[in-house]
C-alpha cells in the first residue's frame, strides 16, 4: 500500500475515532485545569485573582507555548487548535500501530484491522487513564506519539522514531520516560547514537523553559497535611487505596499478552520485543516501586510522576498482542482461535477492569468478533466497531450554564471572583470558569493539582474548608474577596438575584 494511501486511512481512522468511539469530550476533565492557564498566559488580564492560574503547573511541558502558538497563527479559538493536535496525534498512533502490525508481516487489511482494534482506547483503571485520551491535554498528544515511535523503531527507522518520542517528551516528559529506558538500551547496543539527539535537544529545551519559569525543584518529603490531601483527591496515585481487584486485572492482562506474546514469537522482530515485553514489565514494576518511593519514603517527587501510569502499556500491550494473534489465525484458517484472540482483543475497551465481573457491554464483543474476522480480507468492514459502540458521556454543557457564562462574561467585572457555594464535587464551576473568564474562588475539579505545589495544596484545602462547608453566608463570602455567588434554584436568597434562570441563581455577595 502507498503511503499516502495509509497517510489517508490513518487520518480517516482517527477523525472518526474523534468523532465516533472513543470520541472526544471538552471541559469535562483535566482542560478544565489547562485551557485557564493557555488563557492567562495569553492575556494575563484574564482569570488573574484564580489561584488555578496563579500556581500552574506546565513548567515542564510545551504544551502550552505550542497551544498559543498555534491559536496566535491559525487565529482559531483553543478548542480548535488544540482538538486539531489531537486528531493529528491520534493519526500518528494510529500509524504506529500499523507499522507494528507490518512489521509482524502482516498485510494491508489485517494490519489495519490490528490498529483500529488498539484505536478503540482503553480506560486505565487505577492511575485514570486512557491509552486514546478524549481530552485534548498534554498526555493526549504524548501517548499516541510513543506509538508512533514504538511502530517506527519496530522498521528500524531510529531517527525518525527518536524525533517521535523527543516530540511526546516535550509534550509530557513523565509519559515518554518508559519508552526512552528501553530505546536508548536500543540505540546504544545498534551503536546509533544520533537518535539520541531529539532526547538531548528536547531535555535541554525543557531544562531552559523550567528554569525561567521558576518552578522549585520537586525534592522532599511530603508533609502529612499533603497526604491527607492527596489521599483524599488523587487516591489514584496511592496503590494502597486500590481495590485489590485492579491489581489482579493487570496481572491477568499480563498473563494473555504473554500467552498471545508466545503465540506470535517467531513473527516478532527483536526491536519490537523489546517493547512488547519490557513497557508492560515496568508497568507492573511501577506499582510497588511507586508503593515504596511515595507510601513509605513520602518523596515529593512521586505524586507528581505519578510513575503508575505506565501501566497504561500493559493494556496497550495486550490488546495489540491478541488482535495481531486473532488476525494471524484468521489468516491461518483457525476459527475457534480467531474468535478466542478477538474477543480478548475487544473486551478491553468494553470491559476496563476484567475482575469485577462482566458487563452487559461485553455482548458487543461477540458481533464485533464477527466483523473482525471479514474485516481480515475486506478492510473497510474494521471502522464498524468505532460506528456501532456506545459514547456516554455526561453532558455537563448545557443551555442554562452557557446562559450563566454569557451573563458573567459580559456583565460582571473582568476581575470579578465567583463562587459556587452549593456545587460539591461538581463541575459545572470549572466550564463557567473557562467560558465565563471569570475566576472561581474554589472547586473540586481544581483541587486535582495538590500533587503539585505544597502552598496550592494547603490554599485549595483552606478555601474549601472556608466556602464549601456550612451555610451559604454572603457577607462571609465578601470579606474573602468573593463578588458573586451562584446557587441552585432551591437554594435561593431572599433578595433580587443579579441573574437566574431555570439552574442557577447568582448573586452579588454585598447587594447594589
Amino acid at each position: 500500500m502507498k503511503p499516502p494511501a495509509v497517510a489517508a486511512v490513518c487520518f480517516g481512522l482517527a477523525v472518526l475515532s474523534f468523532f465516533r468511539y472513543p470520541g472526544h469530550t471538552w471541559l469535562q476533565q483535566d482542560t478544565q485545569i489547562y485551557v485557564p492557564i493557555l488563557e492567562h498566559q495569553r492575556d494575563p488580564t484574564l482569570l488573574r485573582n484564580d489561584l488555578l492560574v496563579q500556581q500552574p503547573q506546565v513548567a515542564f511541558t510545551l504544551y502550552d507555548e505550542i497551544a498559543r502558538s498555534l491559536r496566535a497563527l491559525s487565529g482559531q479559538s483553543f478548542r480548535e487548535v488544540l482538538a486539531a493536535q489531537q486528531i493529528v496525534t491520534r493519526a500518528l498512533g494510529i500509524w504506529g500501530f500499523y507499522l507494528m502490525a507490518t512489521a509482524l508481516g502482516f498485510s494491508a487489511a489485517p494490519a489495519f484491522l490490528i490498529a483500529s482494534v488498539c484505536a478503540l482506547g482503553a480506560r486505565i483503571t487505577g492511575p485514570e487513564v486512557l491509552s486514546f485520551e478524549y481530552e485534548p491535554t498534554p498526555r493526549a498528544f504524548a501517548v499516541p506519539l510513543l506509538f508512533c515511535a514504538i511502530g517506527l523503531t519496530a522498521h528500524r527507522r531510529y531517527l525518525a522514531a527518536g524525533i517521535a518520542a523527543a516530540c511526546a517528551f516535550l509534550y509530557h516528559p513523565p509519559t515518554a520516560l518508559p519508552f526512552w529506558a528501553l530505546f536508548i538500551v536500543l540505540a546504544i547496543a545498534a551503536r546509533n547514537w544520533k537518535s539520541l539527539i531529539p532526547l538531548l535537544l528536547s531535555a535541554a529545551l525543557l531544562a531552559l523553559m523550567a528554569q525561567s519559569d521558576g518552578s522549585p525543584p520537586p525534592f522532599g518529603q511530603l508533609t502529612p497535611l499533603q497526604e491527607q490531601l492527596q489521599r483524599m483527591r488523587a487516591a489514584y496515585s496511592w496503590v494502597s487505596t486500590w481495590h485489590v481487584a485492579w491489581i489482579l486485572h493487570y496481572c491477568m492482562l499480563c498473563v494473555i499478552a504473554a500467552i498471545a506474546f508466545a503465540r506470535l514469537h517467531s513473527r516478532i522482530p527483536r526491536e519490537l520485543k523489546l517493547f512488547l515485553v519490557g513497557l508492560p514489565l515496568l508497568g507492573m514494576l511501577s506499582m510497588p516501586v511507586s508503593w515504596l518511593l511515595l507510601e513509605h519514603w513520602k518523596w515529593l517527587l512521586v505524586p507528581q510522576f505519578q510513575p503508575m501510569r505506565a501501566l497504561l502499556f500493559v493494556a496497550v500491550a495486550m490488546q495489540f498482542l491478541t488482535a495481531a494473534a486473532g488476525a494471524c489465525a484468521a489468516i491461518d484458517r483457525r476459527w475457534p482461535e480467531a474468535v478466542a484472540w478477538f474477543a480478548l482483543a475487544y473486551l478491553l475497551p468494553l470491559q476496563p477492569v476484567l475482575t469485577e465481573g462482566l458487563s452487559w457491554r461485553f455482548c458487543l464483543a461477540l458481533p464485533l468478533v464477527a466483523v473482525a474476522l471479514a474485516a481480515v480480507r475486506f478492510p473497510v468492514l474494521s471502522v464498524a466497531a468505532f460506528l456501532v459502540l456506545p459514547v456516554a458521556y455526561p453532558q455537563l454543557h448545557t443551555p442554562e450554564l452557557a446562559q450563566l457564562s454569557a451573563w458573567a462574561r459580559t456583565s460582571t467585572p473582568r476581575d470579578a471572583v465567583f463562587l459556587f457555594p452549593d456545587e460539591g464535587h461538581g463541575l459545572a464551576s470549572g466550564i463557567f470558569r473557562v467560558e465565563a473568564l471569570r475566576a472561581v474562588f474554589v472547586d473540586w475539579k481544581s483541587g486535582g493539582q495538590v500533587n503539585y505545589r505544597r502552598d496550592f495544596a494547603e490554599q485549595w484545602w483552606t478555601r474549601w474548608q472556608l466556602t464549601m462547608n456550612g451555610p451559604i453566608d454572603p457577607a462571609r463570602y465578601d470579606a474573602l474577596g468573593i463578588a458573586y455567588i451562584v446557587v441552585k434554584p432551591q437554594h435561593r436568597l431572599s433578595r433580587p438575584p443579579a441573574f437566574q434562570n431555570a439552574d442557577f441563581v447568582a448573586y452579588r455577595t454585598i447587594p447594589q
